[in-house]
């Protein structure tokens, strides 16, 4: 069986475990993960709070009833469609619609368009970058001095979007539709980021901006910031959906890997290549072994293994066919003591949990050993 059919069987995600932060569409994603074979762990790393009863919405809204701006941008469709019923709440929603019929609409990208036209609106342009730097420059070469452009803000930071448009001359009219806020329950959050600190995920994702930017300030009130970034930079892939959302990981030196287009889809079929890439693959006592997050592949058998083993395995396989005495191996166990029987125990179960004992073998004395295949004894001696 080659690889493809192996990963076909089980899903190519199988054996890794990923994190998602998102507050919105969550089961969306979730989902598409698990189709693909991984293990989910969902914890929000913010709520999004709809700002229908806001005061800053309703003076903005009214603002552009009375005042018109020459250019609207829309930047989400949740946020276009909340504003339209905010402002039908307060029986502004006609007058509204109005209005922006007589000015330019510009919208980031297809489902803002769709939600401009739902609202029986037409968009003048849109981006097919989905990206507001597009937009932005749009405007600027054509020039926005003394106009009135009207934001809709969406949450998440818009690098020198408003900062440059009133640089150049424009009237900025900020359109805060929605906020981002910190979790009721804040639990889900610290069990992500304790499992990520400690390797429990291979994965973490990111689809907004905020999230990061919470998970972050999260690990630093925790005294957890330095460990979260450790994990990030060698064991733990950050998977951002776009440039935006990595911009509060990158502030901290933290490399991300973004879709080239910025959608959920994308987003898990870049994990499909790139957690399957980052496994090691040995050969083992005539077998092929590779090591996953949570589980190995035997000749494509998948064989879920105790969090212990995965220790125990991680440690032999640092230097595959070497002598790896037992006290490292302790160490390497987490709570496991001083007790050097708890190797052994935890030794037997993952051998169980493997499914073929002769892949790991006992040195008396001295301890264990990956049993590699002498042809690769070689190319491993210096590891």
């Amino acid at each position: 069986m080659d690889d493809e059919e192996q990963q076909s069987e089980h899903g190519p995600l199988a054996g890794f475990t990923v994190g998602v932060t998102a507050a919105r569409r969550a089961d969306e994603l979730g989902a598409l993960l698990r189709r693909r074979g991984a293990a989910v762990v969902h914890a929000p790393a913010l709520r999004i709070v709809p700002l229908s009863d806001d005061g800053e919405l309703l003076a903005a809204t009214k603002e552009i009833i009375a005042h018109a701006p020459d250019v609207v941008v829309a930047t989400t469709a949740i946020g276009f469609r909340g504003w339209v019923e905010a402002a039908d709440g307060w029986g502004l929603g006609e007058q509204l619609l109005g209005r922006l019929r007589g000015v330019r609409l510009l919208a980031r990208g297809p489902k803002v368009k769709g939600a401009i036209r739902a609202a029986g609106l037409t968009e003048e342009w849109s981006p097919s970058s989905e990206s507001l730097a597009e937009v932005l420059d749009r405007l600027l070469e054509e020039g926005v001095d003394g106009h009135r452009v009207a934001v809709q803000l969406h949450g998440e930071p818009l690098p020198g979007f408003v900062e440059s448009l009133r640089a150049a001359g424009a009237d900025v009219v900020p359109v805060p539709v929605y906020r981002w806020m910190p979790p009721e329950d804040i639990s889900p959050l610290d069990r992500l980021l304790d499992a990520a600190v400690t390797r429990g995920v291979d994965a973490l994702t990111f689809t907004s901006a905020p999230a990061a930017a919470s998970l972050l300030s999260r690990a630093q009130d925790r005294g957890l910031l330095d460990e979260l970034l450790a994990a990030m930079a060698h064991d733990v892939l950050p998977a951002c959906v776009g440039p935006v959302t990595a911009i509060p990981l990158q502030a901290h030196g933290v490399d991300t890997v973004q879709p080239e287009r910025f959608r959920l889809g994308p987003l898990v079929q870049l994990l499909c290549q790139e957690l399957p890439s980052r496994a090691r693959a040995l050969p083992v006592a005539g077998h092929r072994v590779e090591i996953r997050g949570h589980a190995v592949l035997v000749d494509g058998d998948l064989r879920p293994v105790p969090p212990a083993g995965m220790s125990l395995l991680r440690a032999l396989a640092r230097r595959p066919g070497w002598v790896v005495a037992r006290a490292d191996l302790l160490r390497a166990l987490p709570g496991a003591g001083r007790d050097e029987h708890a190797v052994e125990s935890a030794m037997a179960r993952l051998r169980t949990a493997l499914g073929a004992p002769k892949l790991i073998q006992t040195v008396v004395k001295r301890g264990y050993r990956l049993a590699l295949d002498p042809a690769a004894d070689a190319k491993y001696a210096d590891t």
